[in-house]
């Protein structure tokens, strides 16, 4: 097989084209984040360009300081915001590259899920898609050596992406990462009461999360009903909006970060 890779789409745009540049603005998004003493299976991270959500992120990624050094394979779901596909697709690649560097795709969860008719492969629904490309660098950054196990969520239910978690569930050594955003372009105040409700309703386990309260509602929703499932503790770890950081308050995106524990890890 011809060795292909997935390469940036949105680097120079999202977040800085330049490695160093790259490097330093994700190192000190990181050292700016709230430490946590959380031991997450999971994570829900914002997507938007580093300027509007990239503190928020760096919530989530920060968190994975006490297990960092035992991820071997991430798992990463995000929905698709250009070309619409049915179900989860795989990219088709061997790895997805960065200003940091290239991933190299995990075969053998590949191969676990194939056989699953929700999961299909797609070049062209990855090939511009930011929502899993911007997370990629915090991990490079956070993570030592990893696989990768990248899809892009379209017309799929919540049943069909917790029924694919669980192929891929594994031990300590997978993280599970779901990319969504919250509410978008909502007025300052109704978008915080909006995204309120929305977190509550994450952390109490109840979906559905509508597409209107996060564009991620569907891999969210999935990986709620396998929090349920593997009974995970989810922990809010930063909730704002893109009128916190750099945009004006008149219609806002919210972006919210969130760790999810295995029993006994709680805290």
């Amino acid at each position: 097989m011809q060795s292909t890779i997935r390469h940036p789409a949105v680097a120079g745009l999202f977040y800085p084209g330049v490695p160093q540049e790259l490097a330093h603005e994700v190192r000190t998004l990181l050292a700016a984040a709230q430490p946590s003493a959380l031991i997450p299976k999971a994570l829900i991270a914002p997507h938007a360009g580093y300027v509007y959500s990239g503190p928020i992120a760096a919530s989530a990624y920060a968190a994975l300081k006490n297990v960092a050094s035992r991820i071997r394979r991430v798992v990463l779901l995000g929905p698709t915001h250009r070309v619409a596909v049915r179900g989860l697709a795989l990219p088709g690649v061997e790895a997805f590259s960065t200003p940091l560097g290239a991933i190299p795709l995990d075969r053998n969860a590949v191969q676990a899920i194939a056989h699953l008719p929700q999961v299909t492969v797609s070049p062209h629904a990855h090939a511009q898609e930011h929502s899993l490309e911007v997370q990629l660098p915090f991990l490079q950054t956070v993570l030592r050596d990893f696989k990768l196990l990248p899809l892009a969520v379209g017309m799929a239910t919540p049943e069909e992406v917790a029924e694919v978690l669980e192929l891929l569930w594994g031990g300590d050594e997978t993280l599970i990462v779901i990319s969504s955003d919250l509410s978008h372009y909502l007025p300052y105040e109704q978008a915080e009461a909006t995204d309120r409700a929305t977190a509550q309703a994450v952390l109490q386990l109840q979906p559905p999360i509508s597409h209107d309260q996060a564009c991620g509602g569907t891999p969210v929703n999935g990986l709620i009903l396998a929090a349920r499932a593997h009974h995970l503790t989810p922990h809010l770890l930063d909730l704002r909006n893109s009128g916190d950081t750099a945009g004006p308050r008149n219609g806002v995106v919210g972006y919210a970060a969130f760790a999810f524990e295995e029993p006994g890890n709680e805290h």
